[in-house]
């Protein structure tokens, strides 16, 4: 599953490329709770169950920051980069969350390489548009605009 590009010539080659979708990942009150753990966020609508259950969402929920952290371990089923040195995460364009993921939950990741740039030092920056989607939902959980560069 997935593509393979070889060195910078390829990650060009795949300018206006979807990538397709990841398999899905159930999201686990444990995953929160670890999460919550590093992050020292320990609200209550992603923490207490029986407190989120009378909530507005019916149940815990995951941290978008969570969400958005996971797009990085599913883009490694979508895309695999051979020939290049070092990659780096250079930032993001655009985050929203438009809605919430529940725990229990299964996500997936859709990408699309929307351009492909050199930049200094033998390298390319990549902008890919993710949507983390959610399992029997039509409002996806996040969409975010990558900038990744890569090296030779």
């Amino acid at each position: 599953m997935g593509i393979t590009a070889q060195g910078t010539d390829g990650l060009k080659a795949l300018t206006d490329t979807d990538l397709g979708h990841t398999g899905w990942l159930e999201i686990t009150q444990d995953r929160v709770n670890l999460f919550a753990d590093a992050t020292d966020d320990h609200q209550w609508i992603h923490v207490d169950p029986g407190k989120a259950a009378d909530g507005p969402f019916g149940g815990t929920i995951a941290h978008g920051y969570l969400t958005l952290s996971l797009i990085i371990p599913l883009f490694t089923e979508l895309l695999t980069i051979n020939g290049v040195t070092m990659s780096v995460n250079y930032g993001l364009n655009k985050v929203r969350f438009p809605s919430p993921v529940r725990v229990g939950s299964k996500i997936r990741l859709h990408g699309a390489v929307s351009a492909v740039t050199d930049v200094k030092g033998d390298g390319v920056e990549m902008l890919i548009d993710f949507t983390v989607e959610v399992d029997g939902s039509d409002k996806p959980a996040c969409v975010a605009q990558a900038v990744l560069r890569h090296y030779t």
